[in-house]
């Protein structure tokens, strides 16, 4: 399996995990914008059971702001989506999109700056969960 982000596999239940989330982002200045249940969403719309997923979009601030005065047409990859799931042994996985492989792709030397100081603080916030 291909990780496209930064991955952390946590001994949390999903219920857990997706308690603390919120609050590992808010320690780096991150806030929960929107909420997307991917389980419900695809039982609603197509019928399929699927695995407990659901879908954050974080963001901080002061860094959205700088990203957008560096390229207003950034929004498009904004904001930073924060993954939680039900792994198949019951615990949950946290994955946050990488930056680097997003916005810093755009070609501006100021995004990639930016893109680093995201993944460290994504990264850190990871860190946070156990």
């Amino acid at each position: 399996m291909t990780t496209l982000g930064i991955r952390k596999a946590l001994r949390a239940t999903y219920e857990d995990a997706l308690a603390r989330v919120p609050e590992a982002l808010k320690s780096e200045g991150f806030g929960v914008l929107t909420e997307i249940d991917v389980q419900n969403t695809l039982k609603q719309k197509l019928g399929v059971d699927f695995r407990r997923y659901k879908i954050l979009g974080a963001c901080n601030p002061p860094l959205a702001h700088s990203a957008l005065q560096a390229e207003l047409e950034i929004g498009i990859m904004l904001p930073c989506n924060v993954v939680v799931y039900e792994g198949d042994d019951g615990r949950a996985v946290v994955l946050a999109i990488d930056p680097t492989r997003t916005i810093a792709s755009a070609g501006n030397p100021k995004l990639e700056e930016l893109a680093e100081t995201v993944k460290t603080k994504l990264t850190r916030a990871l860190a946070h969960l156990e």
